[in-house]
């Protein structure tokens, strides 16, 4: 080994942090290292890694799986014959003195077989429980529990980097395959519907200053200005980068919203499916019930988010959206992660 190219997406900073806090053990024993930011990288044209460079892919895990900025990546990434490491970050919690981990899902797995195909070696595969970030879910968590959990990750971090960089193996993660093969189906319906429905529940309420750090800052772009608000495509990969460091508190989710159409299109789909006799075969047929009840929703998500946000120009709607979602309140916070230097 004679470079270490790491390469990262992230959100909100926890794989950042990771891919910092590999390179400066690399950089600590002389082996020059390259960091690489897949969201500002030309994703269609990769450059070939050098013959004799340790590869390091480090994300988030979104809906158990790597998010499809990084799957598409890999698919993309030259072939070769080099060491890889792959590390996720994922959510992690606090009970008192412990830390509860995340879920890696499929993720490390999935990426290791698309690498193996293309000739390289899986050295490590290694998950790192960071502050779990995705407050459309959950209040972000204080500060002193992020300080707690980052006091006692970092050290493991180093470890394993020491470890990886001394040529030593690690499949750590192995050792939950049970239960991260049992979410795969999960991580599917979350790649083929979920993440399109979760990235058409964020808008910006009358709070938004029109600033544009929002659009600025999306590592995918994903976020238009339409309207002089902004507006989620379906590129958005859920980090939660927008939420988080918005000045004004201003994007929210909204969760009362999403409630009311899915309770609709859930009674309506039924009663219209069983009201009449020539949809039967879709009834008997559980499979194609499933598949055409989601695109379905998909669709007609997608129509009504665009008219969410043609209402929210009116003041009684957009208080009625705000004062139904829960990241308006202030008991539901945002999160903030560690600045790596």
């Amino acid at each position: 080994m004679e470079e270490v190219q790491i390469h990262y997406f992230s959100g909100t900073g926890n794989s950042k942090n990771v891919a910092l806090v590999f390179a400066q053990e690399a950089k600590t024993i002389g082996i020059p290292t390259e960091i690489i930011d897949v969201a500002q990288t030309n994703r269609l044209h990769i450059s070939q890694p050098k013959s004799n460079a340790l590869l390091v892919f480090v994300s988030p895990v979104h809906g158990f799986n790597y998010p499809p900025v990084i799957l598409h990546y890999l698919f993309r990434f030259p072939r070769g014959r080099n060491q890889v490491v792959l590390m996720n970050t994922r959510a992690g919690m606090r009970i008192g003195r412990w830390i509860t981990p995340g879920i890696s899902g499929i993720s490390l797995y999935l990426s290791a077989l698309i690498l193996i195909l293309k000739g390289y070696h899986i050295q490590a595969l290694y998950p790192v429980d960071l502050p779990s970030n995705w407050i459309s879910l959950h209040p972000g968590l204080t500060r002193r529990t992020v300080n707690f959990i980052y006091s006692k990750i970092l050290p493991q971090i180093r470890t394993f980097a020491q470890q990886t960089l001394a040529g030593n193996k690690n499949f750590w993660s192995v050792r939950e395959c049970l239960i991260d093969t049992v979410l795969a189906p999960i991580a599917v319906l979350y790649y083929v519907v979920g993440r399109f429905i979760i990235a058409k529940t964020f808008y910006a309420s009358h709070d938004c200053t029109q600033c544009g750090l929002c659009q600025r800052q999306c590592p995918i772009q994903a976020i238009k200005i339409i309207d002089k608000r902004p507006f989620w495509t379906f590129h958005c990969e859920s980090c939660m980068r927008c939420m988080n460091n918005c000045p004004k508190r201003a994007i929210e989710t909204a969760h009362g919203t999403l409630l009311v159409f899915a309770l609709t299109f859930s009674c309506l789909f039924s009663f219209v499916t069983y009201k009449y006799s020539y949809f039967s075969p879709i009834n008997q047929n559980g499979g194609l019930k499933f598949i055409l009840e989601n695109v379905l929703f998909l669709f007609l998500f997608l129509v009504f988010y665009r008219m969410l946000h043609y209402l929210l120009r009116y003041k009684w709607f957009e208080r009625a959206v705000v004062y139904t979602s829960l990241t308006k309140f202030n008991f539901w916070r945002r999160y903030k992660s560690w600045k790596i230097q």
